[in-house]
């Protein structure tokens, strides 16, 4: 559904315009509410409010009585905040989550299927740089035969 990577930039008040092919998707897939929060390799994750309930569920099941699943979980879940698209197709990021993504003024949003990601355009740029050789290497252990 989300698929694609899209140069932006984000205003003084912390508002991005959503890329129009995904404001599109979220139409006609009637996606109202998104959920913003800390992603990995230090971007920021926005799921389609489907796609977080099931995140949600899938988290619930780590156990808090180990240490590393409720580190996690609170990081997670106590960034996340829920969004809604204004009629100018913008969304507000919250000054936590443009400082935990050392987020200026532009960024690249990309899209990864059920979600999408918002990295600051020099984080893109250098994760990109640093894992673009070895594709091909990376495809091969993650697939399944």
């Amino acid at each position: 559904m989300l698929y694609g990577e899209y140069e932006h930039t984000i205003d003084r008040k912390g508002r991005l315009i959503v890329p129009a092919k995904f404001r599109q998707a979220f139409k006609e897939h009637e996606v109202k509410t998104l959920f913003l929060t800390r992603g990995l390799d230090g971007c920021l994750f926005l799921f389609p409010e489907e796609e977080w309930r099931s995140v949600e569920a899938r988290f619930k099941q780590i156990p808090f009585t180990k240490a590393e699943g409720r580190k996690f979980n609170r990081m997670f879940f106590s960034g996340a905040s829920e969004i809604t698209i204004d009629g100018l197709g913008r969304l507000l990021v919250p000054r936590t989550l443009k400082e935990f993504a050392q987020i200026k003024e532009d960024v690249v949003i990309v899209g990864v299927s059920t979600r999408i990601e918002i990295w600051s355009k020099e984080k893109w740029h250098a994760f990109y740089e640093a894992s673009r050789q070895g594709f091909e290497e990376v495809a091969e252990r993650v697939m399944l035969e």
